[in-house]
């Protein structure tokens, strides 16, 4: 579906910044909505699903047991600095 979202947990990525979480969360909003940037009125809400798809891939990054026991985000891009 979204191609040019790349995975962010390891052994893809080891260290997941913040950046890489917001455009991984645009890019599904954009997909899904059918927008690369949402007219006037429908701004607040593409804004708002995109914070809630970026908080959903820090928990999701955070809570993922790798084999060896990692978790694919660190502290900082999990939002617990």
């Amino acid at each position: 579906m979204c191609r040019s979202i790349k995975t962010l947990r390891e052994p893809y990525t080891t260290a997941v910044t913040d950046a890489e979480i917001e455009a991984a969360a645009l890019q599904y909003v954009r997909k899904i909505s059918g927008f690369r940037a949402p007219a006037a009125h429908n701004a607040a809400a593409f804004d708002a699903a995109v914070a809630a798809v970026a908080d959903a891939t820090r928990n999701l990054l955070a809570q993922l047991v790798v084999r060896g026991g990692q978790s694919a985000a660190s502290p900082a891009a999990a939002g617990t600095d």
